[in-house]
């Protein structure tokens, strides 16, 4: 059956990309989007960036047609800024805007957004509220189990903010003081799905980092479809292994050293498309472990790359690595 958020087709179980801060930013997109990942977000975007129009918040508004179906995802702590950031956002033209109750970094939450709202239920369904009555396209919400082991309220969300008309969760199973430390329990996931007065699709994120775990979590916590975040960073064939898998039962062969040169080459272009030489070659830095991961002896070229500000050296420098490693048995993700 397929899942649906407003008139958004998602196919039968999609999965999707996790909005990521310097992640899930359109040249990492685009590879995820080859892949073949269902639906993505942006970045989170700070309602108060949108607001002051302040440059970054602005062009984190930025997407794509072929990105489609895609959300953007704001944060705030003010219920009006969060209105007429949504009003900002919706003129971006996106299928649809996503709030975030989950991020626990200590600048969003300590400043009252993110999962800190998960203190205060009241505030975060008048907020949800005053989204979704600010635009006409469907709003999803991203969250956690609670604030703490003590506080696992998340029950409580899913209804109330179903009550006022979001039309999809997104879980992640941890508190906000696991942060990302622990193991992600989605048992409480689970209990939501199960609940009868929920209608909306939900989606189970933390913790899915290879196919075989995404099948057994799928039918051991009946959740709607995945969001994978960590584990597509330099990454992105997870998404069709995990689909390969659902569909054969089989693994798919990891990515060939020259595939993992070929998708961070275009990971590479796309970011100088986007952002011009400088702050492209810039942004790009954090990704090459990432694409080379489990590549002996890859210190001393990721070394290279990371200095190097000449476009045409760093493509000969992934030439070399395409050279030098082709024989390498590419390293799968089969855990």
């Amino acid at each position: 059956m397929s899942v649906k958020i407003g008139n958004i087709d998602l196919g039968e179980f999609p999965l999707l990309l996790a909005p990521m801060e310097d992640v899930s930013y359109p040249p990492f997109r685009y590879v995820c989007k080859q892949s073949g990942v269902d639906m993505m977000y942006t970045e989170f975007i700070s309602s108060e960036g949108l607001i002051r129009d302040a440059a970054k918040s602005r062009q984190k508004l930025d997407i794509f047609e072929y990105e489609r179906p895609i959300g953007i995802q704001i944060f705030g702590s003010e219920i009006d800024h969060m209105r007429e950031a949504t009003e900002i956002a919706t003129l971006a033209n996106p299928d649809l805007m996503d709030i975030n109750y989950g991020c626990p970094v200590k600048n969003v939450a300590c400043r009252g957004a993110g999962a800190s709202l998960l203190q205060d239920i009241d505030k975060m369904v008048k907020m949800t509220e005053a989204v979704v009555k600010a635009t006409h396209l469907p709003v999803t919400v991203k969250t956690r189990l609670g604030w703490d082991d003590n506080t696992k309220n998340v029950e409580e969300v899913a209804e109330r903010l179903q009550d006022i008309g979001i039309q999809a969760l997104t879980i992640h199973g941890r508190t906000r003081a696991q942060l990302y430390k622990g193991h992600a329990d989605w048992s409480l996931i689970r209990e939501i799905k199960r609940n009868p007065r929920i209608k909306i699709p939900i989606f189970g994120n933390g913790d899915v980092d290879s196919p075989r775990k995404a099948a057994d979590w799928r039918l051991e916590y009946e959740v709607d479809g995945i969001m994978i975040g960590r584990a597509a960073i330099g990454y992105p064939w997870i998404f069709r292994e995990i689909r390969h898998f659902f569909n054969t039962g089989e693994y798919l062969a990891g990515p060939t050293v020259e595939e993992r040169v070929n998708v961070c080459r275009t990971h590479f272009e796309k970011s100088i498309e986007w952002k011009g030489p400088r702050v492209g070659i810039f942004e790009m830095r954090r990704h090459y472990a990432n694409y080379f991961k489990g590549l002996p002896d890859f210190k001393p070229y990721r070394m290279l790359l990371v200095k190097e500000e000449n476009i045409q050296t760093i493509h000969e420098i992934l030439d070399e690595v395409a050279d030098k490693f082709r024989n390498i048995e590419p390293v799968t993700e089969m855990a």
